[in-house]
């Protein structure tokens, strides 16, 4: 059962972050284990199990990150990750363009939230379709999203592709769509409570999920 972060683990964060090298990392893997990977499995498990319960037809599975960076993509940084992280989201096979939950700690910060963080041209010129054809139901989210402690995030286009007001243009303008919310590395995170965080912030953004997951079933805005 998840019981919280420790300072352990935000201090073997710091440590990775400073000395990202082997040896380091081999004098201190006991520490990532324990404190670490270790409760970032159990939140992941206890979040998944709620989500279940909550929306047992969503069918999210847990996939929790390495800290071990991919060779070919390091670009002259360290080979460990000083931030990990566990997403809830679709069968890998179906994921792609798909939105999925969130959990990361960093050194200085955790963050939860909800995105399409790799979603195709067309999943976004859907977005632009349907908020087109209708954009009342995006108008509700986005207004609550603003009253919210969440943040939409998601890199813009250069040029943008329309403006449907200010409202709804930071949503029709973007490449990709992610809902975070940013906390320092204190109070919750070292207690229990942080899952009932996460899960309150997870069902908050239930509507956003399925708005997103929604655009797999629009046809292509050439087709229609």
């Amino acid at each position: 059962m998840f019981q919280g972060f420790s300072q352990q683990a935000v201090d073997f964060l710091w440590g990775i972050r400073l000395n990202n090298e082997r040896s380091w990392f081999l004098q201190h893997k006991q520490e990532y284990l324990t404190y670490v990977d270790e409760p970032l499995r159990q939140l992941g498990a206890e979040l998944q199990e709620n989500m279940e319960d909550a929306f047992p037809k969503l069918g999210l599975n847990l996939h929790v990150s390495r800290i071990y960076r991919d060779a070919r993509r390091l670009h002259g940084r360290g080979p460990y990750k000083d931030h990990l992280w566990f997403t809830l989201r679709r069968p890998k096979e179906q994921w792609v363009s798909l939105p999925a939950f969130y959990f990361e700690i960093a050194p200085e910060y955790y963050s939860f939230g909800m995105g399409c963080y790799d979603p195709t041209p067309v999943t976004m010129a859907k977005l632009r379709a349907r908020i087109d054809r209708d954009p009342k139901p995006m108008e509700k989210l986005a207004r609550k999203l603003n009253r919210s402690p969440f943040a939409l995030e998601g890199e813009m286009y250069k040029r943008p592709k329309g403006d449907p007001g200010p409202l709804l243009s930071p949503w029709y303008n973007r490449k990709s769509i992610s809902i975070t919310r940013d906390e320092n590395c204190e109070g919750l995170l070292f207690q229990p409570e942080l899952a009932q965080q996460v899960a309150e912030g997870f069902r908050f953004l239930k509507p956003y999920y399925d708005y997103l997951m929604a655009l797999a079933g629009d046809p292509p805005p050439e087709q229609g």
